[in-house]
């Protein structure tokens, strides 16, 4: 299999707990009726899923720089397959939970072993230009799949969703099988060693530019994940609108992340990773403001939501790859684990996110706009204090 062909099934595979999360989106508020279950435990399916998926990733992140990066993503993608049947057949809200959480277990293998892949192949400007590129192509997920979730769910119900997804894990196992050749010519023999680890975690979290990269994605994509979680019980239940026209709500703010990464791609070798990145958390802090003002005013409508959101995530899309390329770069030796821990920093902070979302619900917009401009503004802040202002001289 050719590298353009290795990158198209990584994206796939690295966007995988996007999709888990998109497609079943319009019927989270179906899901909490079916069961008799609150929105908040409804939400749960989304939350512990994102807890479990990032957790998941520090132990596929060490265990990739031990034993290699294909078999390790293969048992994960298995797993995700089996879990997504069960999800499928779950009886009950407790066992749809459950499900879902082991689904996650194995999904969070995709976007820790295949970053690692693609730090094994590229220096740190050419895997931020791959990332970029990665990320516009795994944009259409946001973008496609609540679209087709609304209508699958319309047409067949919502089961119908867990088993496409099931399906789609089983297809990246065959294609890792068949196509993906190993790409982990150094493997450090001690990762798996706790004293190992636990030296290589303190040194990449004292690390001021890797705390930087990472708490600015965190922050960004939490603020996102406000959207994500939120923007269902908003759209649906209190505008008013049909699945299938909340998945194409969905999709015109996933444009933007789409908008955002295609420029970082265009025009982030040109600007360098520092500058690209403020340019995003600047345009996230200001989209937020807004986008709460609205709100807050009282100025509650589609446009009002989707409009300020596409701005956001057009930020949130010249952030992540380029924040994700500056945190892995430095950390050759240890790839897997650099990006296992920045995406469970990046995972737990948006999933605690998740949980303020829909514990401070009141029927409004109004918690989910708030918590989206406070993360914009963090963002901002943080970068500027912990990277910008205070490195000039070394700014990539």
């Amino acid at each position: 299999m050719t590298w353009v062909r290795v990158e198209f099934v990584l994206t796939a595979v690295v966007g995988l707990g996007a999709l888990s999360i998109d497609m079943f989106l319009p019927s989270l508020p179906t899901i909490a009726t079916v069961f008799g279950a609150e929105a908040a435990t409804a939400q749960l399916t989304v939350t512990l899923f994102l807890m479990a998926f990032a957790a998941s990733q520090l132990v596929y992140g060490p265990l990739s720089d031990r034993f290699g990066r294909r078999w390790v993503l293969i048992g994960g993608l298995g797993l995700y397959a089996v879990a997504g049947l069960a999800c499928a057949l779950a009886p009950s809200i407790g066992v749809l939970i459950g499900a879902r959480v082991l689904q996650a277990l194995g999904g969070g293998s995709g976007p820790v072993v295949g970053r690692a892949v693609i730090r094994d192949l590229y220096d740190r400007e050419r895997a931020a230009r791959v990332f970029s590129y990665m990320g516009t192509a795994q944009a259409l997920n946001p973008m496609l799949a609540p679209i087709v979730g609304g209508y699958v769910h319309e047409a067949f119900g919502w089961r119908a969703i867990f088993f496409v997804l099931a399906g789609a894990g089983a297809l990246f196992v065959a294609l890792m099988i068949a196509g993906v050749r190993e790409t982990n010519v150094r493997r450090d023999p001690t990762a798996l060693q706790p004293g190992q680890m636990g030296r290589n975690v303190a040194e990449l979290l004292t690390d001021r530019s890797y705390v930087a990269y990472v708490l600015v994605n965190a922050l960004m994509f939490g603020g996102q994940f406000a959207f994500i979680s939120g923007s269902s019980f908003v759209l649906i239940g209190v505008l008013g609108v049909s699945p299938s026209v909340f998945g194409l709500c969905f999709g015109a703010v996933a444009g933007g992340i789409m908008t955002g990464t295609f420029l970082s791609g265009r025009f982030g070798a040109r600007l360098g990773l520092d500058r690209t990145i403020l340019s995003g958390t600047a345009l996230g802090a200001a989209a937020g403001l807004i986008l709460a003002a609205l709100a807050w005013s009282g100025v509650l409508t589609v446009a009002a939501v989707i409009v300020p959101m596409f701005v956001f995530a057009a930020g949130l899309g010249l952030t992540l790859p380029n924040g994700m390329a500056g945190a892995v770069g430095p950390f050759p030796r240890m790839a897997g684990l650099a990006a296992a821990v920045a995406g469970f920093l990046q995972m737990t902070g948006s999933a605690l996110y998740s949980v303020a979302v829909g514990h401070f619900y009141d029927g409004t917009a109004r918690p989910m706009t708030t918590a989206i401009a406070l993360a914009g503004v963090a963002a901002l802040v943080c970068f500027w204090r912990l990277r910008w202002r205070r490195r000039p001289g070394m700014l990539a």
